[in-house]
């Protein structure tokens, strides 16, 4: 719990001192967990492009992805896309429709950002370890949405 309202109040922070654009407030937010939280390896937001069915990633840390464009279905994102509820997978080699980033992930959560009651993306933590994530990170991964949500301008696909 005390880790947890750390992050939240750094969290806080970033967005109340944000003078850049929200990308890179995001991206500061990436880094913050990525670095903060030892089981978050890769983090990053995919945002929704509802024309053409696709997410599209705006920011993140860790490891530079292929994945840039994921289609609504596709992969775990995709998946989340589509049916607007968390999604952990303890083991994506166990998961059959997972589009592999890297080699040493393990497992992955899914938390959908929503604003104005619409699934817009998503924030999207790979790990390197087997079955790490719990209640806990689903909680503060929700958190962290319903703050970001208040900085995604309506054109967030530009």
């Amino acid at each position: 719990m005390e880790k947890t309202t750390h992050l939240l109040n750094a969290v806080d922070q970033l967005l109340a001192n944000t003078s850049e654009d929200w990308k890179k407030t995001l991206t500061h937010i990436c880094e913050l967990l990525q670095k903060e939280v030892a089981h978050y390896d890769w983090v990053g937001f995919y945002f929704s492009d509802f024309d053409t069915r696709t997410l599209h990633l705006k920011a993140f840390a860790g490891i530079p992805t292929d994945h840039t464009t994921i289609p609504f279905g596709k992969g775990i994102c995709g998946q989340v896309a589509e049916s607007n509820k968390n999604f952990v997978v303890p083991d994506v080699h166990a998961q059959d429709n997972y589009i592999a980033c890297s080699i040493s992930v393990k497992s992955e959560i899914v938390v959908p950002l929503f604003k104005d009651g619409k699934n817009i993306g998503q924030i999207d933590i790979d790990s390197n370890q087997i079955d790490p994530f719990g209640a806990a990170d689903e909680a503060l991964l929700e958190a962290i949405n319903k703050r970001v949500k208040d900085i995604i301008p309506e054109n967030y696909l530009t």
